[in-house]
This record gives C-alpha cells, structure tokens and sequence, in this order.
C-alpha cells in the first residue's frame, strides 16, 4: 500500500480542497511562530518596548480566545456564503491563523490553569507538530490510501485492517506520533510496532514486568529520547521557567 507522495508536485493541478487546506496550515504555523515569538519576547527582560498581555478588568485574555473567535467566526462565513476564491483562500488562512492561536494554548485546555511556561506547558508543542505533521499528510496523501481504491475489494478491506492494527499496536506502545503517520505512509507504523514500547505506555506495563531487561531497556532508551525531545521543545517554544 504505497502512496504517491511526490503527486502533488508532480502534477500541476492542486485539487481546490487541498489547496485550502495547505492554506489553513500555512496560517497555523506562522500564527504559532508569530505568538511564540511574542510570548518569548515579552518574557525577555531587556526588551520592553514590546507589546504587553491583553487585560480587561483585571483579567489576563489569552490568545487563546482570540483564536476561538476567529475560528468561530470563519467557520459562520464559510457556511453562510460559500465564497470562492479570493474570499476561500482569505477565509482559509485566516481559519489557520485561529487554530495556531488556540493550539498554542492547548496545555490550558488539558489542565484548566495557565501552565504556558511550566514543564505542562511542553503539551501545547506537542499539539502542534502533531496537528501540522497530520495536516501536511492529509495534504499529500489519502489515509489508508482510500483514493486510490475506486472499490471495496477482499484484499483492501484485509489490508485495511492489518494497517490499521500495526497502528493500533504503535499507539499502545506509545509511538502516537509514528502511529498517526503510519495512517498514510505504512512503514512508519511498522517502525512504531517494531521498536520498544514508551515506558508507560500499555504496552509496557502489561508486557514489560518490573525488574525486567526489556523494562530496563525502554527506560533507557526513552531517557535519551526524552532528552532530546524536551530540548526541541525548548527550542521551539521557550524553556520552562517552573518544574
């Protein structure tokens, strides 16, 4: 079950759907580099001429709301006047822009508290790639490869289901991000079933009995991945300034 990546640059004709949907990440991933980088500016103390939190009677507004409010009020103009361009693509953007915003603060969503700069607050990175690593996929490839099927057949519904479950086994071994891309491109799924379980996950704490060699080396492993993680974290998104 291979999919033509390559297609969508191949071919000179981006289907209008898709072009709106590279629109709408376009607008999350500049809207979420904007907002960090405001964020970690205003963080600075030696720059103050930047412009400070928004506050109204006292009560910090995060951008998170703005980004509800922009999503909600694309969404009424979508439905109620069905534009074409220039107008879709305007309202696409403008969609990402929203989503970026709010995914920022996806941590505040999690814990009903304002954990942006607490080690929580890594959550909203998470979310991020995540939403942008699923969204440039579906941009380039249909999931399961349901396109290219133009019938129900014996051997796609068994392919299907044997793709399916390599990427149910790679999120019960917490491998979510691997398990998600396995959805369109099948080797990564494979990479996730293969490999040791996350420390944690299901997976590990049923077949994984403390005191055992395969436990000691998923700690292992995971502690240098982790590692590397939180520090792509920071980069990205600023160090955390509480544990």
């Amino acid at each position: 079950m291979g999919y033509a990546v390559i297609n969508l640059f191949v071919d000179q004709r981006v289907e209008p759907g898709k072009e709106a949907a590279a629109l709408v990440l376009a607008g999350l991933l500049v809207s979420f580099a904007f907002i960090r980088m405001s964020t970690r500016i205003q963080r600075s103390p030696r720059i103050s001429w930047w412009p400070g939190s928004i506050s109204t009677g006292g009560v910090h507004v995060h951008h998170l709301v703005f980004g509800i409010v922009i999503m909600m009020l694309v969404g009424f103009l979508e439905f109620a006047f069905e534009p074409t361009n220039p107008w879709l693509s305007i309202l696409a953007v403008s969609f990402g822009v929203g989503v970026g915003l709010t995914l920022d603060e996806f941590a505040l969503w999690l814990h009903l508290q304002d954990v942006y700069w607490s080690d929580e607050g890594r959550q909203s990175i998470d979310a991020v790639v995540i939403a942008a690593v699923v969204a440039g996929l579906i941009i380039v490839a249909a999931p399961l490869d349901l396109d290219d099927e133009p019938a129900l057949s014996l051997s796609f519904i068994g392919l299907t289901a044997l793709q399916l479950t390599v990427c149910s086994i790679a999120f019960l071994k917490g491998k979510i991000v691997l398990g998600l891309v396995g959805l369109f491109v099948p080797l990564a799924a494979y990479i996730g079933m293969l490999r040791l379980a996350k420390p944690g996950s299901p997976w590990a704490r049923r077949r994984y009995p403390e005191g055992s060699k395969k436990l000691a080396r998923a700690t292992d492993r995971y502690g240098r991945v982790e590692g590397r993680r939180v520090r792509l974290q920071d980069l990205i998104g600023g160090t955390p300034s509480s544990p």
